[in-house]
């Protein structure tokens, strides 16, 4: 007999199995809003790619959402209250007046002094006729190796800093590249090319949110601790060789890691 009919009894047990079942339901909705939600983001509303991007950087670890300042060594613990995006931090003049660690090596990768780099593993390097030129980062080629595809966005697009700019596949992986500032695809790369987009701002851009100087070998030092981790099970080979130098193409030397889990941490996914 159903609840509230005569003779039924309510029961502990009813009352668990009926709370539980709510729960999943409420769980199951949650996700599918999260979902459609988050589909909006190809839209390219400048709006709503911020705003997703802000959902995003929450679901993120605590680990993956240290501040700059503490990589750096300029405070001893910081989680970014920001999502990265330090234009809009009032305490960033304090901080950065404060004494970094030195640099130490890019352990082995290249990362040209003469480019600023962002989290989610894109570099940055401003050219003389106003435009940025955008590639993937060192650490991003040695994971990677060769990709299956690479959609680049047409020329014209308009990006907003941290929204996806373009996207690989890998096998079964698709990564969504992240912007690292704001602005219009005014030309993409060929096939063989080290780069990848060239983005026109609108105006002078504020570039404080890129990492440059000391803080790159200290970001990169943690990176790679994090690959490590993700990387070391039990019967994984080692990601890391003489003496800590990143292996080229390791997701096709290690095709049984967790991809999913190195790939999310490496462009700020959730």
């Amino acid at each position: 007999m159903l609840p509230g009919t005569s003779g039924f009894h309510w029961t502990p047990g009813h009352v668990i199995f009926l709370s539980l079942f709510f729960l999943v339901v409420i769980t199951i909705l949650t996700t599918v809003l999260r979902a459609i939600f988050r589909s909006a983001r190809d839209l390219r509303g400048r709006g709503s790619d911020q705003l997703l991007w802000q959902l995003e950087f929450e679901d993120l670890p605590d680990a993956e959402k240290r501040c700059r300042h503490e990589i750096a060594g300029r405070v001893n613990r910081r989680t970014c209250p920001n999502a990265f995006d330090c234009r809009n931090c009032k305490d960033y003049e304090r901080f950065a007046a404060l004494p970094s660690v030195p640099a130490q090596s890019t352990f082995g990768l290249d990362y040209p002094s003469d480019r600023l780099y962002h989290r989610g593993h894109t570099w940055v390097r401003p050219e003389a006729e106003g435009a940025f030129t955008v590639g993937l980062d060192d650490l991003a080629l040695h994971l990677l190796g060769k990709p299956d595809s690479v959609e680049l966005p047409p020329v014209g697009t308009r990006l907003t800093t941290n929204s996806p700019a373009w996207r690989i596949r890998k096998g079964d992986a698709e990564m969504r590249v992240r912007a690292p500032l704001d602005g219009e695809v005014v030309e993409t790369a060929g096939e063989g090319q080290d780069w990848c987009l060239k983005i026109r701002p609108e105006t002078t851009p504020n570039l404080r949110h890129l990492l440059r100087g000391p803080e790159v070998s200290a970001w990169l030092g943690k990176e790679l601790e994090r690959l490590q981790i993700q990387l070391g099970a039990p019967d994984g080979s080692p990601s890391l060789a003489d003496g800590g130098i990143l292996m080229s193409g390791l997701m096709d030397a290690m095709p049984k890691a967790d991809w999913d889990t190195v790939l999310a941490g490496t462009f700020l996914e959730t």
